[in-house]
């Protein structure tokens, strides 16, 4: 019934914002020359979305305010190109599963943990407020619409098309690293700054099934990318492009980077430490035997910071793959 309320409340504020954001733009369209977007495209950006939040909400992997902050995450991300719809959804349904694989497991080693992984807006925005941010980019630059990538002929677009695909691929490779790789390995990680063992659970360390884990985060990703290109682009302009198929590898790449990066600034930046009952904490305090880094960061701000670097600087790598 909870959810039921809440997805109400989101249809209700949802709609007339949706509508006299649309009427605005058919105004500055016809005064100022603003491109017209597609009403079937607007509606998808605010109906797909919506079904998203309820089905997060039902599931308890959003809480309310992870559901609104959602919907503007996901309008943003539908309205410029469905390609960056599903590159968002394979990383929402994909983590969330992660997320509440093995849970009981989990609750153990972390003092924070939450059953069921439900993502507040911190959360939500921490995750894909850079590639909403570059989606917006892309509807200023080169408006609303699926095209292939071509880093030669079509460069900002196709800068901007990478950078989305590498924010989002790398939050879902750090999610299933940590999420999947933490519970499937057998012995201790290790920090990656000094590479000795530490225990499960700590920030920035890793292993070899954690990165297995996020390279296929990654994958899985590209591979949504790249048959949404398939689905939405004709033909004609599939053939006269590069071939789009190494962007599944360059999902592969961002889900790996992302992974390491996001290892990198935890070890250093973000505290780890264990209190009396062995469980992972994020916070100095009495009693908390520390592990590794500094307390500047929270793993918000990692998860944030990972992103944006991830999309800065997969589109040179993808210079080289495609």
């Amino acid at each position: 019934m909870k959810h039921r309320n809440g997805f109400l409340l989101l249809l209700l504020f949802s709609l007339p914002v949706s509508m006299i954001m649309w009427l605005i733009n058919a105004f500055l369209s016809s005064t100022v020359g603003v491109e017209v977007i597609e009403p079937s495209r607007w509606l998808g950006a605010t109906l797909v979305p919506l079904l998203v939040a309820w089905w997060g909400l039902a599931r308890r992997s959003l809480s309310f305010s992870g559901a609104v902050c959602g919907l503007v995450v996901g309008f943003m991300l539908t309205l410029s190109s469905y390609v960056y719809l599903v590159d968002l959804m394979v990383f929402f349904v994909t983590s969330s599963r992660a997320t509440k694989y093995k849970s009981a497991s989990k609750s153990k080693l972390e003092e924070n943990f939450k059953e069921g992984g439900e993502r507040n807006w911190v959360q939500v925005f921490c995750n894909g407020g850079v590639a909403s941010l570059l989606a917006w980019l892309f509807i200023v630059d080169c408006g609303c619409g699926e095209s292939p990538v071509d880093l030669v002929y079509k460069y900002r677009c196709s800068w901007l098309s990478i950078a989305i695909l590498g924010a989002l691929a790398c939050c879902n490779g750090d999610t299933w690293a940590s999420e999947l790789g933490t519970v499937m390995s057998s012995g201790e990680p290790l920090l990656i700054t000094s590479l000795q063992p530490v225990p499960r659970g700590t920030n920035g360390a890793v292993s070899t099934s954690g990165i297995i884990m996020s390279v296929l985060g990654g994958l899985v990703v590209g591979i949504g990318h790249y048959i949404t290109l398939l689905m939405f682009v004709s033909s004609p302009v599939m053939i006269s492009a590069p071939a789009q198929w190494p962007i599944i590898f360059v999902g592969a790449v961002g889900g790996l980077i992302g992974s390491l990066i996001d290892s990198l600034i935890g070890a250093t930046m973000q505290f780890s430490g264990m209190d009396s009952e062995g469980k992972i904490v994020e916070r100095p305090g009495e009693g908390i035997i520390p592990i590794s880094g500094s307390y500047i960061l929270d793993n918000h701000a990692v998860n944030l910071i990972s992103s944006l670097l991830t999309a800065l600087l997969l589109p040179r790598i993808a210079l080289a793959i495609m």
